[in-house]
């Protein structure tokens, strides 16, 4: 070995703790690299504008069209868990574990400076991609994060955002023991690439990655040595490859740097000991940059995942749409089938008999032979090819099924005359996988980030803040000063927008029948108008318009009349002040 492989090898050798986990990742990655591949042909499906983008390729066929039946799936399913999520303004709760906490103003305050980050930090956008990954991959992974960013403003500086914010994690991206008990208790791998531009201001905007101002500086430093060795000497030295670069010479010139984060508990192999509830976190799968305790209070890696369809033994979910890329392949091969058939029927096969001159086939075309010479054309029976069409329909009728869209949303009705009770329980059995689904992302995703994102908050709040709350009295916008103290109360947030949209629905459907029918009549008499005017408001998230109060409208007729009144009385004294006579 040459001495520059040597010095190159010892440079960018890493500590045995690195390339441990280094190796981990390897391993776990290149096991499910099976299910990559078919995510990978799924994305095709739903991303093609032709077959040939797609597994089917070159399959015999001239035409090529391909029906978008797996993406217009795709965009219902998102479009309506999206609305399920966040139906109203009122999608957030706080739960309180103690009598303290019960406080309306804790309560308030909590709920106050949630709904205000939620809004600012683009949480809603960002579980619009957690909801993409639910459906393309059938797993959703997120993070909590504390970012400080602040604008200059002239010649100051102020706070543009202060808070905690939700991060998606790729499916890609992560790495973890498929045959653990629960996602909470395998240990993490989370594989990122950034730039140094990324990583300098991710370690001044965030308090929980200032350490990496230390690794950038190492990271250069070593960027800038291998520079000086040629690309015969990195394929020599090269003990591994880094996903997403040809090879070790590449990566280390480009301005990119792959970091690798190790959350959960470590068996130090030289040592034998068993460290718990550790974040380790390398870069360039060499180096360990630290090694610290998980800084969340909540005792567990703040990394939180929804898999859509469960598998027995193994965490990695199935989604809605894998199932379906061998209808949709079925779907385009019919299509194109069909279309090859009415081709040869419109232009068929010519059979030529004798000496036949060249000609184009077309109306009105002179075609000169001799004697005995011919053109006739190769008749095919194309009578079948009808039956392609409901063949196709069926398809797409399966395959919202399966997909458990909600299929009343779409404005599909099974046929048939049904009664106002019967349509109300075939739309909630049609909804009920629709409804479990969403309910599963909710409370095994949402739900626990958003705690996390409390915490982080409680953790790194170390100045005032200042949220932006509608006053419920006057209707109006104020501003409220938000400490650490106001956010510290014993309780839980929960995300209550998917399961109060399905109560919703079935209470608004159950009463209306129920008044409607000789039952609801007979308990009329004995039914509160007040009480009942305050479900229907709680029920709506009427609350903020202020639409029912006791003998609303008594009162409003009281003052209408008094108006009118007063009106005549004033009209009739204008009219008896114009006439002498009075």
């Amino acid at each position: 070995m040459s001495i520059k492989v040597a010095e190159l090898g010892t440079l960018i050798s890493g500590d045995d703790l690195a390339q441990n986990i280094a190796h981990l990742w390897s391993t776990w990655h290149t096991q499910r690299r099976p299910l990559i591949e078919e995510w990978k042909e799924q994305r095709n499906f739903i991303f093609a504008t032709d077959t040939s983008k797609t597994t089917q390729g070159d399959n015999g066929w001239k035409n090529s069209t391909t029906l978008p039946k797996l993406t217009q799936v795709r965009d219902n399913l998102h479009s309506n868990y999206l609305s399920a999520l966040f139906p109203n303004d009122e999608w957030l709760r706080w739960e309180a574990f103690s009598k303290d906490a019960e406080q309306s103003s804790k309560a308030n305050l909590i709920e106050a400076y949630m709904a205000n980050k939620t809004r600012q930090g683009d949480f809603r956008k960002i579980v619009s991609q957690l909801l993409y990954d639910y459906i393309d991959y059938g797993n959703s992974f997120a993070t909590t994060s504390f970012e400080s960013r602040f604008k200059m403003l002239g010649d100051e500086e102020v706070p543009d955002y202060i808070g905690p914010t939700l991060v998606r994690i790729s499916p890609l991206d992560i790495e973890f023991n498929p045959t653990a008990p629960t996602f909470a208790k395998s240990p993490k791998i989370i594989r990122s690439i950034r730039t140094i531009g990324e990583l300098k201001l991710m370690a001044e905007n965030e308090p929980d990655n200032h350490y990496l101002a230390a690794a950038i500086a190492d990271s250069e430093k070593v960027r800038a040595h291998v520079r000086y060795y040629g690309i015969e000497d990195n394929d020599k030295a090269e003990g591994y490859s880094i996903d997403g670069f040809g090879n070790l010479q590449e990566y280390y010139m480009s301005d990119y740097v792959e970091i690798l984060e190790f959350w959960g508990d470590w068996h130090d192999s030289t040592t034998g000991t068993l460290e718990k509830n550790k974040v380790i976190t390398i870069i360039d799968r060499a180096r360990t940059l630290r090694n610290v305790d998980i800084p969340s209070w909540l005792g567990r890696p703040p990394i939180f995942h929804a898999g859509w369809r469960e598998r027995p033994d193994n965490l990695w979910a199935m989604g809605p749409l894998a199932n379906l890329v061998g209808m949709q392949y079925r779907m385009d091969h019919l299509e194109n089938s069909k279309a090859d058939a009415y081709d040869l029927a419109i232009h068929p096969p010519l059979a030529i008999i004798g000496q036949v001159e060249e000609f184009d086939w077309g109306p009105e075309t002179e075609v000169h032979m001799d004697e005995g010479g011919s053109v006739q054309e190769i008749q095919r029976n194309v009578q079948w090819v009808l039956q392609g069409d409901s063949g196709i329909d069926r398809l797409e009728q399966r395959m919202e099924q399966f997909a458990g869209a909600p299929r009343e949303a779409m404005g599909i009705r099974s046929p048939g005359e049904k009664t106002a009770f019967e349509v109300s329980e075939l739309q909630n059995a049609a909804g009920r996988i629709f409804q479990e689904k969403i309910n599963t992302f909710e409370i095994d995703l949402l739900e626990h980030a958003l705690n996390s994102m409390l915490e982080t908050a409680r953790r790194n709040l170390d100045t005032n803040d200042v949220v932006r709350v509608m006053d419920e009295d006057v209707g109006a916008a104020e501003f409220l000063t938000i400490t650490r103290d106001d956010i510290t109360a014993n309780g839980k947030l929960r995300p209550v927008g998917a399961r109060h949209f399905a109560a919703q629905a079935q209470l608004l459907q159950n009463l209306t029948q129920l008044m409607n029918s000789n039952l609801g009549q007979m308990i009329v008499p004995h039914t509160s108008g007040v009480q009942l005017s305050k479900l229907v408001e709680d029920v709506l998230g009427l609350e903020r318009r202020s639409l029912f109060s006791p003998n609303a409208q008594v009162f409003e007729q009281q003052n209408t009349q008094r108006l009118v009144t007063q009106a005549d009385e004033d009209l009739a004294a204008e009219d008896g002040a114009g006439d002498p006579t009075v």
